[in-house]
């Protein structure tokens, strides 16, 4: 595979920087920064810690005895929700943070959907003495309070977002136009392998050391991976945990997206059903109405529901390196509930999307090892999941 981004921040087509000239010399700036700091001995050294003591990292690759009996394969999870504040998203906002405050920023603002990036962020600037504003949708504030609670509690300010679908695109369309107003005094910390560039990349190394550890787990146990599954909704823990795969032609990696309601009716298969456009600064596939309208979406997962994805994912897609699937809200229901009965693990709803994927697809595995990577823990989604389990057992 190609090293990529290139210079202008391109995955083949996809990528670059669409965003107002306002905000171009704050990406050239962050871009620089990046650059800089990131190879310091230094930052080095402070976020090795902050990943080892505060994030607890490293995380288990756990072998799932029931699971792996009931698929008739070797499956083991790549275990994300044992980091602490509960998801791979931490991995990322130390990292970011930390940037932010080599670079001299003293605010940082954030969007959040299911509620964890914005819960490590503010965990984040907590640890590291940084002002925190964190924007959610109204949907999303009213189905994931526990995490509203944590953030604040974490001294962050949560900002209400009534405009839109009041979901994860609208909060970040109301962060950036934020970074636009405060771009001298404000760090956008952004949630996930999307954005204008360097965003992309940035999140991609930040999230790469899930891929990393899994990598050195697998060589000392001695096993061989022949597949692993990540959830895709802007894609930070499937490119964390792929990006170090993509040269091993020998190892299937697949994407499953959320087919929600199915791929006829409401969902965020982005690229199942969408088209190439532009959305929150980079160009990649995207969810659009007929006439190129950003087109409304859904799934019971809040983290999976967004109409974009990551520029790196539509050129994976277009290489054909990975695949990507759809797994819709009653797998997942049914994916939460199995994890939950057989392992004793309560998966967030968005890794609930790549177990499903397996449980459905099991004649596919069968004598297969396959490591799926467990984004999150599910306690955030016991109200989703209470609300939604009728639609399961059919009442």
């Amino acid at each position: 595979m190609k090293k990529l981004p290139n210079k202008k921040g391109y995955f083949g087509e996809f990528g670059g920087k669409f965003v107002p000239e306002v905000l171009i010399p704050a990406l050239s700036e962050l871009e620089e920064a990046y650059r800089r700091i990131s190879k310091t001995t230094v930052f080095k050294r402070e976020l090795s810690f902050l990943l080892k003591d505060f994030a607890g990292r490293p995380t288990p690759l756990y072998f799932a005895a029931n699971l792996s009996k009931y698929a008739g394969a070797k499956v083991y999870l790549k275990r994300e929700d044992m980091v602490h504040t509960g998801a791979h998203k931490l991995n990322n906002t130390l990292g970011q943070c930390l940037l932010a405050k080599h670079m001299g920023k003293k605010r940082v603002i954030a969007e959040t959907g299911a509620g964890q990036h914005g819960v490590a962020t503010a965990a984040s600037c907590a640890k590291l003495g940084l002002e925190c504003e964190v924007y959610m949708g109204e949907v999303d504030i009213e189905r994931q309070k526990h995490n509203v609670l944590r953030m604040e509690l974490f001294g962050a300010r949560v900002v209400p977002v009534y405009a839109g679908q009041k979901t994860l695109k609208d909060a970040a369309s109301e962060a950036l136009r934020d970074w636009i107003a405060n771009v001298n005094t404000t760090y956008y910390c952004l949630g996930s392998a999307i954005g204008p560039h360097p965003y992309p990349k940035i999140v991609r190394e930040f999230q790469r050391v899930i891929g990393k550890e899994a990598k050195r787990q697998l060589l000392k146990a001695g096993i061989s991976a022949d597949c692993i599954i990540a959830c895709v909704g802007g894609g930070s823990n499937s490119i964390g945990i792929f990006y170090d795969f993509l040269g091993n032609a020998k190892v299937k990696l697949i994407g499953v997206e959320a087919g929600g309601e199915g791929l006829n009716k409401r969902h965020c298969a982005t690229l199942s059903k969408g088209r190439i456009g532009v959305l929150h600064g980079t160009k990649s596939y995207l969810l659009q109405t007929p006439d190129g309208q950003v087109s409304d979406v859904h799934s019971i997962s809040a983290g999976l529901d967004y109409p974009g994805v990551g520029p790196e994912h539509s050129y994976l897609k277009e290489s054909g390196r990975v695949k990507y699937a759809h797994a819709g809200d009653l797998e997942a229901l049914e994916a939460f509930e199995f994890l939950s009965r057989k392992e004793g693990i309560i998966p967030a709803m968005e890794s609930a999307h790549a177990l499903a994927y397996l449980l459905k697809e099991k004649e596919k595995f069968r004598g297969k090892t396959v490591v799926i990577c467990l984004s999150g823990r599910g306690d955030k989604d016991l109200g989703i999941y209470q609300e939604n389990r009728g639609k399961r057992y059919g009442y």
